[in-house]
């Protein structure tokens, strides 16, 4: 790659970084390309993109950058950039099922959410957390049970308050 691409590249991955909350670096040894093919578009598909990169360039564009947190150890070895858009717990997901499927390939090395590193064991469990939609769902049921609740003990007594004005009514028609 010449120098006028490689500085391309490296504004693309800086501008990746930046747009991506979540970031997973994972060791794809061992996976053919039709595998590789198969990753990305089940990737692309839950809003994240996987890309690889040199380990040099990786290391220049986070020992350039002020917010990023050191992840130098973990360059080593074939590392893809999976850069999550919309959903933590949707990449990883898919990258967790893709490896239970492809003989624990790729791994995870780390992630990085919100410019702090996690490591391999906290992104298997964010891999295991309930998709944005279905937590979405629990809550909305968590706040709807306490509402019906209410309504329903308001409607109780407004049935008690109309049997009462019934009853009212029936005695001064007897005592009138």
């Amino acid at each position: 790659m010449d120098r006028a691409r490689k500085e391309i590249f490296v504004e693309e991955l800086k501008e990746r970084i930046d747009r991506a909350p979540v970031l997973y670096l994972t060791d794809f040894t061992g996976l053919n390309v039709k595998a590789m093919t198969e990753l990305r578009s089940s990737l692309r598909k839950s809003g994240a993109e996987y890309v690889v990169v040199k380990n040099r360039i990786a290391k220049r564009v986070f020992d350039e950058s002020e917010t990023l947190p050191d992840i130098g150890e973990s360059l080593s070895g074939p590392t893809g950039f999976v850069f999550g858009y919309e959903d933590a717990a949707a990449a990883a997901k898919v990258l967790s099922d893709f490896a239970k499927d492809h003989d624990k390939k790729p791994s995870f090395k780390l992630g990085v959410l919100d410019n702090k590193v996690i490591q391999a064991e906290q992104v298997e469990k964010i891999a295991k957390l309930p998709s944005r939609e279905q937590l979405l769902a629990e809550l909305a049921g968590a706040m709807e049970s306490p509402m019906a609740a209410l309504a329903s003990a308001l409607g109780a007594k407004l049935q008690e308050m109309a049997g009462l004005m019934d009853a009212l009514k029936d005695e001064r028609a007897k005592a009138g």
